[in-house]
Order: C-alpha cells, then structure tokens, then sequence
C-alpha cells in the first residue's frame, strides 16, 4: 500500500514537472513524508529552500525538514533545523499536538535554551536605537520583547534575573519610545532679543548658571515636563531628586539624580529628563542657562 501510494506521488510529481517555484512543491514534499519516503522528502525540501517563498513557506519547510531528521534518526540536524526556525522567528510555535513526541521535546528545549539569550540581544538592539533616538525601531524592538517575555517556554528565565529586570525596563523605554513618537513637532525657539541694560543697572554675568537663588532671573517656563509611569509595582511612597541643566535654547544639556528614587526607575527618569523642553530662562531679557531642580514621587497603586 505504501509502496502504491509512493508511485502515485512520484508520477504527479514528474507530471507536474516540479520547479523551485511550482505550484504545490510543498504538499507533495508533506506527501512523502507521510508516505515514510524522508530521503525524497528531504531532498525536495532542500531544493524549495532556494526559492522566493513567505515566511509561512519558510516555517512549514523547516518544519518538515526538522521532522525529516528526527524520522532519519539524525539527531545533530534536527537540532540545527529547530535552532533556525527559532533563531528566524522567536515567536513560532508550530502546532504542538500534530508533532511526534520527540519532536514536541525537542523543539521545546531548543526555544527554553535560545529565548532568554535572544531576548537579551534584543533588548540591547532596541535601548541601541533609543538612545540614537530612532524612537520607532525602539518602541518596535521593546514591543517583539515584550511580547516574547509571554511566552509560556520563557516563563521560568523570566522571573528570575536577568530577565526580571530586563521586563520592567523594557515597559519603560517601550512607553517612553511611544510618547515620543506622539510628540507634536517642536515650536521654533523664540527670536533672542538682546537688551542693553540700564546705566543705573550693575553689569550681569549672562555665561554663568542661574538658579532660583538668583534675584532678577525669569526662571524657563515649561513645555514639556513629564515622568513616564513606573513600571511595576511599590508598597511604599518614594521621593527622588533630578536636576537638569536648561540651555539659552530651552533644551536640557544635563540630567542627574540628586537622590535616587528607586532602583528600576532612576534610569528610566534620567531618560525621560533628557527630553524635557522649556522656554529658556532670562536675565535683562537674555536668554541664560538655569539649573532647575524637579521632585519624583512614587506611590503605590490604590
């Protein structure tokens, strides 16, 4: 019977004259592999790689190839056949219940063993764009993370570190790459007018680094101030400090922490800090530079 059945599949394969690029390819390879014939199977399925195919394409013949090797008795490349299909798409999971039980083993140590060092690489690929601030391929990278982060083969590296910690910060800068790119464009900073001062007024240092302690200076008016939300939960209220430093043009030069706030959220508010915007502060109606101080408080959800 197998043997009828294998003739048949082989004479609509020669009929069909079957190419790289031939309609059907991949259910005649499916054919052979139910009929027992791996080795054709295989071959086919080697042949059809070369071709211009989608990604599902891609996914079903390095599938089959998979369970080609495992039928074969070739251990070693179905190992390599399963570590590419995960290493293409992290997030593929083919359907489970149709896979022979060393199949279902097999790919599940693979993606348990890859996932966790994968996910860090991504999250390097996507802090790398935010900080060139290329905001849309960060909140793209943070997002394939955090989807990967429920995956259920992740769920035992993921609650410890350093995967644990590496969530929290990617909710961060995923929300913050967002707000970002919702941003309206920046308003044209104002026309800088300088006014000569009054004889009866004492010269002014306009170089130095004004503060609030400074008499006659117009402290910058803000146009965007805000801190993302924490990501995670606290059980208690926490106070920090942040002081930027505000140039003529209304931008922040510097961010640093006076006192931290909390451990998972220092980073992510230095962050956000960097792009606050103000109108710049003034002195005898010269723009100058200001160090201003601003409070982060954290309280617990109700």
């Amino acid at each position: 019977m197998i043997t009828l059945r294998l003739a048949l599949v082989l004479a609509l394969v020669i009929a069909a004259d079957v190419s790289l690029h031939a309609e059907g390819s991949v259910p005649v390879a499916r054919e052979l592999y139910a009929s027992a014939a791996y080795d054709d199977a295989l071959k086919m399925l080697d042949g059809l790689q070369s071709g211009s195919l989608t990604v599902e394409e891609r996914q079903t013949i390095g599938l089959y190839r998979a369970l080609c090797f495992v039928a074969l008795g070739r251990a070693a490349d179905a190992e390599s056949a399963i570590e590419t299909l995960i290493t293409e798409n992290p997030v593929y999971r083919p359907a489970m219940d149709d896979l022979p039980p060393r199949m279902r083993t097999a790919f599940t140590e693979a993606r348990r063993r890859l996932l966790p060092a994968m996910i860090q690489r991504q999250y390097a690929d996507g802090k790398a764009a935010f900080d060139r601030e290329d905001f849309a391929a960060a909140a793209a990278a943070f997002s394939h993370l955090l989807e990967a982060f429920a995956d259920p083969d992740v769920a035992a590296a993921a609650n410890q570190p350093p995967l644990s910690d590496l969530e929290m910060l990617a909710t961060g800068f995923h929300d913050l790459s967002m707000k970002e790119l919702e941003l309206p464009p920046l308003p044209l900073p104002a026309p800088v007018i300088v006014a000569l001062p009054a004889p009866v007024k004492p010269a002014r240092d306009f170089t130095k680094i004004y503060t609030v302690d400074d008499a006659d200076v117009a402290s910058p008016a803000v146009i965007r101030q805000t801190f993302p939300p924490f990501p995670g939960r606290i059980s208690s209220r926490a106070v920090g400090v942040i002081e930027v430093l505000i140039d003529t043009g209304g931008a922040v030069e510097t961010a640093a922490l006076l006192d931290p706030v909390h451990p998972q959220y220092d980073q992510i508010a230095v962050a956000a800090a960097r792009k606050w915007r103000y109108q710049p502060a003034m002195v005898d109606g010269v723009p100058v530079r200001f160090a201003k101080r601003v409070q982060i408080t954290l309280t617990p959800a109700p």
